[in-house]
């Protein structure tokens, strides 16, 4: 097992960590920018080391000072978190030159799934249904005009290097098509200086599914069941649950199937997930795979008691899984607390917490790095806290929720906590009646 891991992330992910490490006796370096001075990851990990301002690029992105920094304080594995340099193979690559073990999977296993072209292509050779589409990237807008008339309209342009919602645009007609097409690739190309772009039958009805998986270096893979994503904001996740109110178990039991296949085909190690989107006739179709730990694998964890953090270090130090499927026995929701104004088209709030009070209770979870006095830094994510509620039944998880949600006191700043107390009395989420469209007609009511 490893003696020493250094943590290449921030905020909450990276506190998380820390903690698993240390009921596993072993030792933990932070690093931070300027702006993190004062994050709770630094006060509680064993040793910390600023490495460079507060920008992203001059600090977690900065692969040469993370480098030093375990080099300095001979750590003998570095933890990426998700984010930053999570999915960046060169970073992984040059944690194997530099003989520290990258805690996630080869730069091979990425370079498979971080192209959507190559995950594609990957996917229909190893049985997993994908959504048709292009085959390769679209050279010009004709033959972008040539695939949309064939595989009908409406369709979905999507950047080959995308993530987050960037270089997307859905098309309802051939006259949108040129702006659609011009725009996105300008998107993707300032985004992830990768213009190519594919294309795809757009899904009309969708609900957002993701299959966690693990795999060892000795070719075990195992699924631990779903989490439902639908409900979103401009791709970004908001609320995830799980099991989904929308899966029947003969459809968990092939989905679950279908994500082994997926891993299995890269020869997958560590911990990850796999992404469908499911149609209303419940036919799913694989989108992407994320080679890291994800935002809500809280979800997961609450919902079948396994610390998935704790059995992704395992995994790179070489120890095998069990091998087995999980059936969620219980029920798990998580709100995402961002520092955003959601009566201000969700704009940014950063600034000093003046005053902190955090929910708990039987069923409540929260993982967060703020506290009383913490100034939340403008430069990077805007999320600041999760809440995690568990139940024995959707119905239940959905009261803690509500419970803890008007326990939550978070002043000086605005937060999304409104937002969820709106959405958790909605009718339409209550009933599991939604799809990835649910914020484009959800409408928030004014407070008093």
């Amino acid at each position: 097992m490893f003696k020493k891991i250094l943590i290449a992330n921030r905020g909450e992910i990276a506190l998380r960590i820390i903690r698993t490490c240390h009921e596993m006796g072993i030792k933990t370096v932070a690093v931070y920018s300027t702006a993190d001075r004062e994050s709770l990851h630094v006060r509680f990990a064993d040793e910390a080391v600023c490495i460079g301002k507060a920008s992203s690029a001059d600090s977690y992105l900065n692969m040469a000072n993370i480098m030093a920094a375990a080099e300095i304080t001979n750590a003998d594995a570095i933890h990426p978190g998700y984010g930053f340099l999570a999915e960046n193979a060169k970073f992984a690559a040059l944690c194997a030159e530099y003989k520290i073990k990258f805690i996630g999977p080869s730069p091979e296993m990425m370079n498979s799934m971080g192209d959507k072209i190559t995950a594609k292509e990957t996917m229909i050779k190893a049985g997993v249904p994908v959504v048709p589409g292009s085959e390769g990237l679209l050279e010009d807008i004709k033959q972008a005009k040539r695939e949309a008339k064939k595989m009908g309209y409406p369709v979905m342009l999507k950047a080959t290097a995308g993530g987050g919602g960037k270089g997307m645009r859905v098309v309802h007609k051939e006259k949108e098509l040129q702006d659609a097409f011009e725009s996105a690739k300008a998107e993707a190309s300032a985004s992830f200086k990768n213009d190519g772009m594919y294309m795809e039958k757009f899904v009309e009805e969708p609900r957002h599914i993701e299959i966690q998986v693990a795999g060892d270096q000795h070719g075990k893979v195992c699924h631990m069941s779903e989490r439902d994503c639908s409900v979103q904001r401009r791709h970004q996740k908001l609320i995830e649950e799980s099991p989904s109110p929308f899966l029947t178990p003969e459809l968990r039991e092939k989905m679950g199937e279908a994500a082994m296949k997926a891993s299995q085909a890269i020869n997958y190690e560590s911990v990850g997930t796999v992404e469908f989107l499911v149609d209303k006739n419940r036919d799913f179709y694989f989108m992407e795979m994320n080679t890291r730990i994800q935002v809500e694998h809280t979800v997961t964890e609450e919902v079948i008691n396994f610390d998935l953090i704790r059995e992704q270090i395992k995994i790179a130090a070489g120890v095998p899984i069990s091998g087995r499927n999980y059936i969620p026995n219980r029920h798990a929701i998580e709100c995402r607390i961002n520092a955003e104004d959601p009566f201000n088209d969700f704009r940014p709030s950063p600034g000093k917490i003046t005053n902190l009070h955090t929910p708990g209770g039987h069923g409540v979870r929260v993982d967060s790095h703020i506290y009383t006095g913490y100034v939340i830094p403008p430069y990077y994510d805007s999320m600041i806290s999760k809440i995690i509620c568990v139940g024995q039944t959707r119905e239940e998880a959905i009261c803690t929720m509500q419970r803890a949600l008007s326990e939550y006191v978070i002043e000086g700043i605005k937060t999304t906590i409104p937002f969820h107390q709106q959405v958790l009395d909605n009718e339409d989420f209550r009933s599991g009646n939604f799809t990835t469209k649910f914020t484009d007609t959800f409408e928030l009511k004014k407070l008093d």
